[in-house]
C-alpha cells in the first residue's frame, strides 16, 4: 500500500481509492452526487484534500448501517465549511439514524421469525396462508407483503 506523506495536503484519485478501500469509479460517483469534492490540475487530474479520506470513511460507515446517499449527503450538507466530519458529527448523525435503523431491524427480525410460516402477502399461494391469512383479510389491507411492511 502507498504510504502517504504527512505533508501532501492533497491525493490523487488513486492514492485516495487505496487508502479507503473505494474504487476509483465510486470516487467519481460519490463526486458526481456531491459527496465529496476534488479540484482539477491543468492537466484536468484530480486532486483532493486529504481530509477527503475522512469523509469518505463516513459514507462507507453510513452506508453500511443502510442509510442512502442522499441522506448522507443531507448530513455532510451541514457541516459547518464543508468540513470533515468530527467524531461527534458522526455521534449526532447516528443517534438520528438510531431509529430508524431500530425500525429496519424489527421488520427484520420479523420477517425472519414468520419467513417459514407464510410471506404476508395475502394471495394464499402457501397452504399455510389459509391458517395465517383466514379469508384473505390481509389482501383487503393493499398488494404486497402487509406483513412484512410494517415496522
Amino acid at each position: 500500500m502507498t504510504q502517504l506523506s504527512w505533508k501532501a495536503k492533497e491525493i490523487t484519485v488513486g492514492e485516495l481509492a487505496e487508502r479507503s478501500g473505494v474504487s476509483t469509479s465510486a470516487l467519481r460517483f460519490y463526486e458526481r452526487q456531491e459527496l465529496i469534492r476534488s479540484r482539477r490540475t491543468p492537466g484536468n487530474q484530480r486532486r483532493y484534500s486529504r481530509d477527503t479520506l475522512r469523509r469518505v470513511a463516513f459514507i462507507r460507515a453510513s452506508q453500511r448501517v443502510g442509510i442512502p446517499l442522499a441522506t448522507i449527503r443531507d448530513v455532510l450538507a451541514v457541516l459547518p465549511d464543508e468540513r470533515t466530519p468530527t467524531r461527534e458529527d458522526w455521534a449526532r448523525a447516528s443517534t438520528c439514524w438510531r431509529e430508524e435503523l431500530d425500525a429496519r431491524i424489527r421488520q427484520l427480525e420479523q420477517l425472519r421469525d414468520h419467513l417459514t410460516d407464510c410471506i404476508g402477502c395475502g394471495c394464499l399461494s402457501i397452504d399455510r396462508c389459509a391458517l395465517v391469512n383466514p379469508y384473505d383479510t390481509l389482501g383487503e389491507q393493499g398488494a404486497g407483503p402487509r406483513r412484512h411492511l410494517e415496522p
